[in-house]
Formats: C-alpha cells, sequence, structure tokens
C-alpha cells in the first residue's frame, strides 16, 4: 500500500495511491498518518476498511497538490556519513558509528514544494536519500527486531547549507532544519511494496543533470544497524522518521563547489519509491 496526503498546504486529507497510480482520497477512514494512526495498527485497519469502501472514494486528480506523506512526525533524526565515498568527498573519515543529527519538523515539506534558501545562505545543498517510517514503538532493539518495527519507506531531499551546518561551530542541526529542507515523498509504500531496502537504487538530478546515482547497497550501516543503534539512545514512536545517509555527489564534493541557486531544479527518486521534483527559490524579500 502506499500512503498520501494531498491538498492545501496545513489541511492536507489522506489518500491512498493504487497500484496502477491512481490516487484516492480516504478522508471517510477519518483519521490522518499521525503517530496514533501507526501506533494503533492503522496500516491494516485502513486495509481492511478500503476493501469495502474503496469504491466510493474520490479520485485525487494530478494536478492537487501532494504534502508529506507522514503527519507531522515526533521526529526526524538523521544519519550522516553513511556512504565511504560521500565522507569522501566531504572530507571527513569512516565513522566507526552512525553519525545522528536531527532536521527540524518544521522544515517538512510535500515532494514538489519550492525549495527556499534561507536568509544569509551562500551554500544551500541537495541530498537525495532513504527515509524508514516507525511503525511500532522502538527501544533497545536489536537488529534482528528492527523490521517488525518498520512501518514503511519514503524517499527525502535532505537538504543542506553547508556553512550553517560545517563553519558555524559544527553545530549540523542549523544547516539541516531550515524551512523546506525536507522535502518528502511522493509517498510512503508500506514495508511489502519493498523487497530490499539495503538495496535500492537512488539518484538525484540539478538542472537535467544527474549528480547523485548510486545504491543504498552501499550503506556503511544498513538500515538494521542503524536503527537498532538509534534506538540505544532514544525512543523511536509510531510515525518517526529515519533518513539513512546520501550516496556521493553532492554539491560540496564538487571542485569546484556547486550550490543552489534561485531557479535551480532538482529532480530525485529512489527505486519504488518514486521521483520528486523541487523549485528553487530565494527567501522572500531578499
Amino acid at each position: 500500500m502506499k500512503l498520501i496526503r494531498f491538498g492545501e498546504a496545513g489541511n492536507e486529507k489522506p489518500g491512498v495511491q493504487l497500484p496502477d497510480g491512481t490516487k484516492i482520497d480516504v478522508s471517510a477512514f477519518a483519521e490522518d498518518y499521525t503517530e496514533r494512526f501507526f501506533e494503533t495498527n492503522g496500516l491494516a485497519r485502513l486495509e481492511e476498511w478500503l476493501k469495502i469502501n474503496q469504491s466510493n472514494c474520490e479520485v485525487v486528480g494530478d494536478d492537487v497538490r501532494l504534502g508529506s506523506p507522514i503527519c507531522r512526525p515526533s521526529k526526524l533524526v538523521c544519519i550522516g556519513l553513511n556512504y565511504a565515498k560521500h565522507a569522501a568527498e566531504a572530507g571527513m573519515k569512516i565513522p566507526n558509528e552512525p553519525v545522528l543529527f536531527f532536521k527540524s519538523t518544521t522544515a517538512i515539506v510535500g515532494p514538489n514544494d519550492d525549495v527556499i534558501i534561507p536568509k544569509g545562505s551562500e551554500k544551500s545543498d541537495w541530498e537525495v536519500e532513504l527515509a524508514v517510517v516507525i511503525g511500532k514503538k522502538a527501544s533497545y532493539i536489536s537488529q534482528d527486531e528492527v523490521m517488525d518495527h518498520v512501518a514503511g519507506y519514503v524517499l527525502h531531499n535532505d537538504v543542506s547549507e553547508r556553512a550553517f551546518q560545517i563553519e558555524k561551530e559544527g553545530q549540523w542541526c542549523k544547516g539541516k532544519g531550515c524551512d523546506t529542507f525536507a522535502p518528502l515523498g511522493p509517498f510512503m509504500a508500506t514495508k511489502d511494496e519493498i523487497e530490499d531496502p539495503n538495496n535500492l537504487h537512488l539518484w538525484l538530478k540539478l538542472n537535467g543533470e544527474m549528480m547523485q546515482d548510486s545504491s543504498t547497497s552501499d550503506f556503511i550501516f544498513n538500515i538494521q544497524e542503524s536503527i537498532s543503534y538509534i534506538s540505544q539512545f532514544m525512543t523511536l514512536l509510531p510515525g518517526d522518521v529515519i533518513s539513512t545517509g546520501t550516496p556521493f555527489g553532492v554539491g560540496l564534493g564538487l571542485t569546484p563547489p556547486v550550490y543552489l541557486k534561485p531557479g535551480d531544479v532538482m529532480e530525485l527518486g529512489i527505486e519504488g519509491l518514486g521521483v520528486s521534483k523541487q523549485n528553487v527559490i530565494a527567501y522572500p524579500g531578499k
């Protein structure tokens, strides 16, 4: 099953994308895709509800805006330097343990919403990433238990401001949590839709030019290792999003570096998780 949320920003409704690509409105199910939805076995309940009610659901047009497929998670946890070539292009050593940081949940936007270059930014960058959505509360879980706690997967562009991230006392969260810096979607695919999340093709184009083209098989720490590790330090709640790192090909690693500017277009995708597209615009009034 593929979950979508659609409509005006801040007033999204829940929906489902069918296997043929048709999107339908499931507002009559009367639940958004929140922590409580996942916590109370919402995926199974929605699947049963659709068996009876799908034919009565209205079709959502392709011209309707898509929002984040997850309604404001309690946290968005990210893993840095999780591909060896990306660590090398960033000039950093391969970590012995996962590098963790947070993105602000206020950074979350829809998959095709504009990305705004923040006020004072000169080094905004792109990062295609596979993100995992937690389905069940997880604390101190083993690697063998991880998949029992996964609800599904979603495409994420971990947009980053490198000067804020690296040059301002090394506080990564400052370069990661700016408004619009976490486009998610177009949909969340439930875990049964993805055979092996540790072997997925992912890519990103800037203005039509391929910049990132890799596979999650190049992970330093795979999904099971990463989520088990995070759960040793914090409780993961249903609906939380874990972003697993980006492969090589970011603007920071180019010679000379290339950073986002107004008018740029990012297009990105992951095998089985669809494609998103963001126009880059200047901070209003800049």
